[in-house]
Parts: structure tokens; C-alpha cells; sequence
């Protein structure tokens, strides 16, 4: 008995896309709708919808580094000042201690 070979299937090819198709993509995907969008580009729906949540998430990591970076700036003035006004008691402290009573 001889065993026919099965071809076995081919391997799909990954396709990288640059950020700026995907950003077009993704604003067609708004004007149009994601399964029009991706049936166009020769996409797949989920690959629209992927990129669209990445795309959020990239946006909200963005506002919360914004975010942080103001709040450790108000540190940094609040830091200096409280070590300004430190510096001006331990002058006024060592004053009072030399004057006689």
C-alpha cells in the first residue's frame, strides 16, 4: 500500500505594515466602517480592530506620561521651597542661639 503526500498548507506570509498605512487604514476604517475598510485593503477585520486598540492604548500611555511628568515637576517646586524655607529656620535657630537671655 503505497501513502499518497499531502501538500501540506502553505505558510502565510506576514505582512508588516508601516505606521503610516496603518494610521490611514484606521481612518478609512472610521469613515467607512472596519469590514469595508478591511475587505478594500485586502485586511482582515481583526487586523483593523487590533490596531485600533493599540492605538488607544498608545494615546492613553501618552496622557498618563503627561500626566506624571507635570505631577513630578509640582514635586520638584514644592522640594525647593520647603528646602529654602528649612534653610532660612536653621539660620533664624542659630541666631536665637547665640543671643544672650
Amino acid at each position: 500500500m503505497t501513502k499518497k503526500k499531502v501538500p501540506s498548507p502553505a505558510k502565510a506570509v506576514r505582512t508588516r505594515h508601516s505606521p503610516e498605512f496603518k494610521q490611514q487604514a484606521l481612518l478609512r476604517a472610521m469613515k467607512d466602517g472596519v469590514p469595508v475598510a478591511a475587505r478594500d485593503l485586502g485586511l482582515e477585520p481583526a487586523q483593523l480592530y487590533a490596531w485600533r486598540i493599540k492605538a488607544q492604548q498608545h494615546g492613553q500611555d501618552a496622557e498618563a506620561q503627561r500626566l506624571q511628568q507635570a505631577e513630578t515637576a509640582r514635586l520638584k517646586r514644592e522640594l525647593a521651597r520647603l528646602e529654602e524655607e528649612n534653610a532660612f529656620l536653621k539660620k533664624a535657630a542659630a541666631y536665637f542661639a547665640k543671643q544672650p537671655k
